[in-house]
């Protein structure tokens, strides 16, 4: 097929879509976010909401097409040849690990390319070693699906979640198990990548291929190849691959439901100073601060989020976000969170975390969590408009903070003085 090309100043580019993977996406969200942290703070402020997103835009456009595209094909088209290589050289130890990996691979959207791979075999030597071994791999994941349900069997979203989940997964359908269940909890993930390797092990010692590609798993069986008990070996290697998914994911789930208690029981006596996880509950605060600037709130953001400890971000009466006088915290526009009148002007981190935003104003500071969840932490109403004023802040964007360590400062009495 004709590729156009291309001259942009002088530089031959060639027009090839990028779509299907994930690589490239990522690349230029990586750098798309990087270069509006830049043209935001170069930008003069008075023109920045016009000129720094259309600077983003052409700067990041340009770099998608001269070098993020070219690049992040290169690399896929790396990865997909390094694996095909693997099973085709390295014998067993190929085939596990081929099939291993290749749930991760459909991951990154890389998984679009076999089909061609297949195809060729198929000219080449009329049998087709991929699509079992991406077979075994598919159902080694949903093995995993039911693992992680054993697990929790109370937890009704777990059985909304992995039920019909894994009814996709025998029609070759993994990305409602994928997205949905393995990676959210990572470990049945792994446990279904050790048993989609055990299964592309019985695929190399049974010989199993298939006369053709496009389905896999249930379907796939009529693909297979009869020679050698080709129908038998199919149902013998997705046996023990589905086993082996579910048997791992298990066993990995103990552990890691283990740790999880530990690190709950770590948190929960790791602090003992004002800033620990106990919050005072004195009720004999003044209203009024509450209603004027010198309320902190923390707002965590997103709409599923694991679970874990969050401590209290400073000292003071705990109440109810609903009762913050501003409709944007009250009604929760933002997200779910609390808020806490504070009995000193220190703010400290709730939990591990890097941190994400420093506002200009240093008011707000927002917050990753090492599970993946976003805190907002935003002290007073209003405060926007004091510019920084009675504010010291103690992070920086990027810096990674463990719990309890000092975020900012801030005059709590002239804060509450001020917005009377």
């Amino acid at each position: 097929m004709e590729v156009t090309t291309l001259h942009i100043f002088g530089i031959p580019v060639d027009l090839i879509g990028f779509q299907g993977g994930i690589i490239v996406a990522l690349l230029i969200g990586i750098v798309t976010a990087k270069l509006d942290i830049f043209f935001e703070k170069k930008v003069p402020e008075v023109i920045r909401l016009l000129v720094s997103p259309l600077l983003t835009t052409l700067v990041s456009s340009f770099l998608l097409f001269m070098i993020i595209g070219p690049v992040g094909r290169g690399l896929a088209n790396g990865i997909t040849a390094v694996l095909v290589w693997m099973t085709q050289h390295l014998g067993v130890i190929g085939y596990a690990a081929f099939s291993g990996v290749q749930q991760l691979i459909v991951i990154t959207g890389l998984h679009h390319v076999f089909g061609a791979i297949e195809s060729q075999l198929l000219v080449d030597t009329g049998r087709n070693f991929l699509n079992p071994l991406m077979s075994v791999a598919i159902i080694a994941q949903g093995g995993a699906v039911p693992g992680y349900l054993a697990r929790n069997m109370k937890d009704a979203k777990a059985k909304e979640l992995c039920i019909p989940s894994f009814i996709s997964v025998l029609f070759g359908i993994t990305e409602p198990a994928l997205f949905g269940v393995n990676l959210r909890y990572r470990y049945p993930l792994i446990g279904g990548c050790i048993g989609g390797a055990i299964g592309g092990a019985v695929v190399y010692f049974t010989d199993l291929a298939a006369l053709g590609f496009g389905t896999t798993v249930v379907p796939g069986i009529a693909l297979a190849d009869p020679a050698h008990n080709g129908y038998v070996n199919y149902i013998i290697a997705h046996v023990i691959a589905l086993a082996a998914g579910f048997l791992f994911a298990f066993i990995l789930g103990i552990g890691f439901d283990r740790k999880k208690t530990s690190d709950a029981a770590a948190n929960t006596t790791a602090g003992n100073g004002k800033h620990s996880a106990q919050i005072p509950s004195e009720t004999a605060g003044s209203q009024k601060i509450a209603e004027t600037n010198a309320s902190a709130g923390a707002v965590q953001t997103g709409q599923d989020v694991l679970p874990e400890e969050i401590g209290a971000f400073t000292s003071g009466e705990f109440i109810g976000i609903e009762k913050v006088k501003d409709p944007t915290f009250a009604q929760k526009i933002l997200g779910d969170g609390v808020a806490i009148v504070p009995s000193e002007g220190k703010i400290y981190a709730p939990c591990d975390a890097s941190v994400e935003m420093v506002m200009d104003t240093k008011h707000a500071v927002g917050l990753r969590t090492a599970a993946g969840n976003g805190i907002l932490i935003h002290v007073g109403i209003d405060t926007v408009n004091l510019q920084g004023k009675y504010f010291d802040v103690h992070v920086t964007d990027g810096q990674s903070i463990r719990k309890g360590d000092l975020i900012m400062d801030f005059d709590k009495d002239k804060i509450a003085v001020i917005a009377k």
